[in-house]
């Protein structure tokens, strides 16, 4: 936190805000204040102590001449091999922490150390001689950075209830973003918050405050992948290379200090993390930990039993009652910080904690996969843009039969993808409504946002030049650098360090992602509809094969309508948060949220977000 204030007091208000973010790092803290001529300065750090666990790794932390000094959230997985780059060329390293190998590399490389960082991160560092502070996030986002500034000063945290608690107003609750959410479901994918004036630093991208001028940080972009294809390989050449980088990122992401584990949730992803720590580890104890929904569609304990007995793992599961869900909902939408989007969160939220009550402090998850890989039903509008672009009509139908055979799809789902393409944006609301699909829903209040200028348009990704016939691998990159993955991340992050574990996506590191990006996009969404094809071949030998051949694609569901409808009319009570929304008829709401719990009826997709929203805002005491 930065202030023009010389004379303020950081530590009344840091002893609050370090409080706030306990969960993050109980193992210890501290807080450093500097005097500029600009003002004063305030650093707090709290520590989850996972690599070096001595007192050495603490923070904020100074460089050997005292220009820098650093607060940092995340881990650098590649620090020896830095450590050691820098030592060749005479820095000298009194701890055996990441901290102050990052710390060096900034000191000897400035910003373009970022792009030999292996890791996640979100971090601050001053500048003394040149009064400045530079902050930084990782290149996918996994480690959150939240700030607002103005002429006086500027304040950032890794979680906003910690920034709020610096601030001498509550902010008002941000109306577009509550309306997107409402309505379509999104989030986390814009650097506004539910908070107005509170953003995010967006994944890849830092800034740079002056201390002479804290309402304008300088704002850059220091990672954004090229998607220009390469041609120069064979899918079998790729899968070589492919084998070898997953299984140096798994490697990498083993190092700990302390006890590590993995969620499993059964699919290929997680699944593929597991059989590699075997595979590179054949004596190293594994404890993983799942979600099971025994007796539903979603269920898929058997395919969790299978790896774990494939690996010789020890297995940890949670069965969740639906009482629970009530009883927890409170506690996990405050750890969520913000509205999300599905019970699901609530299945991995259990997942940590189950982790938690076994002693891990670090668990590795299988996160991003099917942004890098073209996984879920294999973005078929991007791909069959792609087709569309190339003009390869023929083809085009063939993949569209193939990819229909799956399940879970369709061929008239997919000639509907097509018309949906081939129609004009503006007449896209009458297709709506004349399949009976109303374009607004009944509760809105339209006249309010007419009335506050307020958009009604669903948040779109533009779609660039540069990859007209690259619409998948654009889609991947839009979804890998914040339209998409985000929020996932998101949901990560908050449930590992509610219950103080450092959650690890051994996918997500930038190499791979510019590797994978630069494919033939059949590589990865085959020409019969395959998802993940090479990373199924590349897996060959190391995961079973009755794994890699699945055709069903479940991901991380649970029996969303049973858990409602178990929790009685506790909700309707929750619901009530959502009065104080002047676009949102509260009756219609109340109506739209019972309608979905009978069985007999569509679920409509906003009953949770109506639930969600409405208990946040009774949570956080938030007007409009």
């Amino acid at each position: 936190m930065f202030s023009r204030d010389q004379e303020i007091d950081f530590e009344p208000l840091f002893g609050k805000a370090l409080n706030a973010l306990k969960h993050r790092g109980p193992d210890d803290r501290g807080t450093k204040q500097i005097r500029s001529s600009e003002g004063a300065l305030g650093l707090g750090h709290t520590r989850l102590s996972i690599i070096d666990l001595s007192e050495g790794g603490r923070q904020p932390m100074h460089s050997s001449d005292g220009r820098f000094t650093l607060v940092f959230n995340g881990e650098i997985y590649n620090y020896k091999e830095l450590r050691a780059e820098l030592r060749d060329q005479g820095h000298e390293f009194r701890t055996k922490s990441d901290s102050e190998v990052l710390l060096a590399c900034w000191s000897f490389w400035g910003k373009s150390c970022l792009k030999r960082l292996r890791g996640m991160f979100a971090f601050s560092i001053h500048d003394k001689r040149d009064e400045t502070v530079t902050c930084a996030r990782d290149a996918f986002g996994i480690k959150p950075f939240f700030y607002t500034c103005d002429a006086n000063a500027f304040s950032f945290a890794s979680e906003i209830p910690a920034l709020l608690l610096l601030l001498e107003k509550r902010p008002a609750l941000n109306l577009q973003l509550a309306h997107d959410y409402l309505v379509y479901g999104a989030y986390d994918d814009r650097e506004a918050t539910f908070h107005e004036g509170i953003r995010h630093l967006a994944p890849g991208h830092m800034m740079t405050f002056y201390l002479s001028k804290p309402a304008n940080p300088e704002m850059e972009r220091w990672w954004f992948p090229c998607i220009k294809e390469r041609a120069d390989l064979s899918i079998e050449e790729v899968a070589e290379q492919l084998r070898e980088k997953f299984l140096l990122n798994v490697r990498l992401h083993l190092r700990s200090d302390v006890p590590l584990g993995v969620a499993l949730s059964g699919g290929l992803d997680s699944s593929a993390l597991v059989c590699a720590m075997r595979h590179l580890e054949p004596d190293l104890p594994i404890n993983t930990f799942s979600f099971v929904a025994r007796d539903t569609p979603g269920d898929e304990e058997s395919w969790v039993d299978e790896i774990n007995e494939h690996v010789g793992a020890s297995p940890h599961k949670v069965k969740i009652d639906p009482n629970e869900l009530a009883e927890d909902l409170d506690d996990m939408i405050r750890a969520q910080g913000e509205p999300f989007g599905s019970t699901s969160i609530y299945a991995q939220y259990r997942v940590f904690r189950l982790a938690k009550e076994h002693g891990t402090k670090v668990l590795l998850e299988g996160q991003g996969a099917d942004e890098l890989l073209g996984g879920y039903h294999g973005y078929s509008h991007a791909r069959i843009r792609s087709l569309l672009d190339q003009g390869k009509y023929a083809k085009l139908m063939s993949f569209l039969k193939a990819w229909g055979g799956w399940p879970g799809r369709s061929f008239g789902n997919g000639l509907l993808q097509l018309g949906s393409i081939l129609l004009p944006d503006a007449l896209h609301p009458l297709a709506r409504k004349l399949s009976g699909r109303s374009p607004r829903p009944k509760w809105m209040n339209d006249h309010f946002l007419e009335k506050e200028g307020l958009s009604s348009s669903r948040p779109q990704a533009d779609l660039s030049d540069e990859a007209s016939a690259r619409r998948l691998s654009e889609a991947l990159r839009n979804a890998l650098t914040g339209k998409g993955l985000a929020a996932l991340l998101r949901h990560s992050d908050r449930n590992s360090m509610r219950w103080s574990i450092e959650s690890r996506v051994p996918f997500l590191t930038t190499d791979l992602a510019e590797f994978l990006l630069g494919l033939p996009e059949d590589f990865l969404v085959s020409d019969k509809g395959e998802t993940k094809s090479v990373f199924r071949l590349a897996m060959k030998g190391i995961v079973p094969d009755t794994v890699l051949n699945r055709r069903d694609k479940v991901g991380f569901s649970t029996p969303e309508r049973h858990w409602l409808a178990s929790l009685g009319k506790k909700p309707l009570s929750w619901i009530e948060g959502l009065k104080s929304i002047p676009f949102v008829n509260f009756d219609a709401s109340l109506k739209t949220f019972g309608e979905s719990l009978d069985e007999n009826r569509p679920l409509a997709f906003e009953a949770w977000r109506l639930m969600n929203l409405g208990r946040w805002i009774q949570i956080h005491g938030h007007a409009a």
